[in-house]
């Protein structure tokens, strides 16, 4: 059985019940909601799934305000195929992504996988890392620039303490999605490049992270 709080953002009835049934049946408590307002109101979730298509306002103004606020891991659920819906959900800080149809236990195995970012760190780093000026708490996930936070997704934060394990040397495409997004995810790669993307323009004036063509990326830090 799991002790996680689910928050259900659905506003399909007919799916809503569908997967709230199914979570519940593997233990999740399942808070279901059909609006985007009543979205942002609910009690602190662990984790939320979010559809794109509600009826009071865009999923991703919905996302975009949870993120704002919460750390908290957000899955998005559409039935839109476009890459660029599932781009901008990636910018507006969501954690991963799942396109309608879907079965539970693809859910489930999407809750699990952005559960476990949140309750592991690496046993080799040290709780506190200095990178140039930045700290990077991995204890308490968080990222400093001179005492000041730096307002990070959840996978942006796995990303960046990711490469500030070893700055300088190359991690591959492959082993970045293992460590970040594990080796269960579903998605293309391009939710990589987003988050790259994402740190390079957070931190533009700390470090660089380098493209090795063919390979992967570099975190390098000016000296």
């Amino acid at each position: 059985m799991f002790d996680v709080r689910v928050l259900l953002v659905e506003d399909d009835r007919s799916i809503a019940d569908s997967l709230r049934s199914g979570l519940e049946r593997y233990g999740y408590e399942v808070t279901a909601v059909a609006t985007g307002s009543a979205a942002l109101s609910a009690s602190a979730p662990d984790v939320v799934l979010l559809d794109l298509g509600l009826p009071d306002m865009d999923g991703l103004d919905v996302c975009r305000m949870l993120r704002a606020h919460s750390t908290v891991p957000i899955i998005v659920i559409t039935a839109r195929g476009d890459e660029i819906d599932t781009v901008a959900g990636l910018e507006v800080g969501a954690d991963d992504y799942v396109a309608k149809p879907f079965g539970v236990r693809e859910i489930i195995a999407r809750i699990r996988a952005v559960m476990r970012r949140i309750d592991s760190a690496p046993d080799s780093a040290a709780a506190v890392q200095a990178i140039g000026d930045i700290q990077i708490d991995r204890s308490a996930r968080r990222v400093l620039v001179h005492d000041k936070e730096v307002a990070l997704t959840p996978k942006e934060f796995d990303l960046l303490a990711y490469l500030g394990l070893s700055p300088g040397a190359v991690r591959t495409r492959e082993e970045l999605m293992d460590a970040v997004w594990d080796e269960h995810w579903f998605g293309s790669t391009r939710t990589l490049d987003v988050h790259i993307a994402a740190l390079r323009q957070k931190f533009a004036d700390r470090f660089v992270i380098t493209t090795v063509r063919g390979v992967g990326f570099r975190l390098d830090v000016p000296t």
